[in-house]
């Protein structure tokens, strides 16, 4: 059991890269140091976003329109932060 909660946090830690590495992409994008007619830098961005648009589309149903600020990324971090804690709380009682 204890094996399934450390691939849990390995799964979690692997979202967590990857919302950040979304988020820093955005920025150097909308500030164009990053061109999206660069064929690398293109697949990755749509790959990013293939992988966590699952993840930030109930979000920002729920979500208000910010008028161009996209707060979805923090939301999610703070989901997978918490269920980490949650996840490293309760393995205690599986040693």
């Amino acid at each position: 059991m204890l094996s399934l909660f450390q691939i849990l946090l390995l799964i979690l830690d692997i979202v967590w890269f990857f919302i950040i590495a979304h988020v820093i992409m955005s920025w150097l994008i909308n500030f164009q140091v990053l061109n999206l007619n660069q064929q690398l830098v293109a697949q990755i961005w749509y790959g990013v976003n293939r992988i966590l648009e699952p993840l930030y589309a109930p979000i920002r149903r729920i979500m208000p329109n910010m008028q161009g600020i996209d707060l979805t990324p923090l939301v999610v971090l703070i989901a997978v932060y918490a269920l980490r804690i949650i996840i490293q709380n309760n393995m205690v009682m599986f040693y």
